[in-house]
């Protein structure tokens, strides 16, 4: 039974992904990575904080030293929060809302990752530090394709990544938006995950589809919402990039392309073609 996350909670966030991370929870949209403005972590959860935990993170230059786990008993399951820095103590009660503390960016991101909170959940009766059997992930809030054909001006960016200005929100603040399935034209639901950087994506609003394309080209079959990636490569302006970073977005939006040392500038002009036979780098 899937643990659904309500559209008023999901609005405390400009951003939020099932399945944009290498995390074994992400890869069957059992886990849900949610975006904060600023540099605090609004609870997505209401319960009594059962304990904290800090462990070592991989070492990277870019990133804290450790991480942090939050338990918090919902009643009905016990939510795994990560890369908060807990400004809460075990036996506290929090409403949803309530500052849970700082954002922490963790060694476990990639350098084009921004900070956020994963969210999980267990069965009340299971292993609440193991990650490994997290009920699936819901969202109670539509979610609107837009159609995406490749191209672009990059309007943001920095070392790793750079967002371009299509496709365009139709409403920023109103609804999330997400690009679109591009089977058919008809809009199959929005893609969600790192394409093709990560093992697996999610395809969200349509459990029917059976197929993902993007820009004109398929891109991995859907088993329900579960996208396997076709072997294929991600090309900018003729050049391989790590892949597309694939979320849904409440604000600022855009296709945003990432990869170490990704040469584009912003101002630039951006064609995205995708290639097949050339599987991306799932180590990062």
């Amino acid at each position: 039974m899937p643990v659904t996350i309500s559209r008023d909670v999901l609005f405390q966030y400009y951003r939020f992904s099932l399945y944009n991370s290498p995390f074994d929870a992400h890869d069957e949209g059992c886990a849900i990575d949610l975006y904060p403005d600023g540099e605090r972590a609004p609870s997505p959860v209401a319960g009594e904080v059962v304990d904290t935990k800090t462990v070592q993170a991989p070492p990277k230059a870019y990133a804290a030293e450790h991480d942090h786990l939050i338990l918090i008993d919902t009643g009905d399951t016990v939510a795994r929060l990560l890369h908060v820095d807990p400004a809460v103590e075990p036996g506290e009660t929090v409403a949803v809302g309530d500052d849970l503390g700082a954002l922490v960016r963790a060694g476990f991101f990639a350098p084009w990752v921004p900070n956020h909170i994963h969210l999980g959940f267990r069965d009340p009766d299971a292993n609440p530090y193991r990650a490994s059997g997290s009920l699936p992930v819901d969202v109670a809030a539509d979610v609107t394709p837009v159609f995406w054909d490749g191209t672009g001006t990059v309007v943001d960016g920095g070392e790793t990544w750079a967002r371009l200005d299509e496709p365009a929100h139709p409403a920023p603040g109103d609804s999330f938006v997400g690009i679109a399935n591009d089977v058919g034209g008809d809009g199959s639901g929005v893609l969600d995950g790192g394409l093709p950087h990560y093992s697996g994506g999610g395809l969200l609003g349509d459990d029917n589809a059976g197929a993902a394309a993007l820009a004109g080209q398929h891109v991995g079959t859907a088993d329900g919402r579960t996208v396997a990636w076709d072997d294929v490569a991600v090309l900018a302006n003729g050049e391989p990039i790590t892949g597309i970073a694939l979320f849904c977005g409440r604000e600022r939006f855009g296709a945003k392309l990432v990869g170490e040392d990704i040469d584009l500038a912003r101002g630039d002009e951006v064609r995205v073609t995708i290639e097949r036979g050339a599987a991306g780098d799932d180590s990062t």
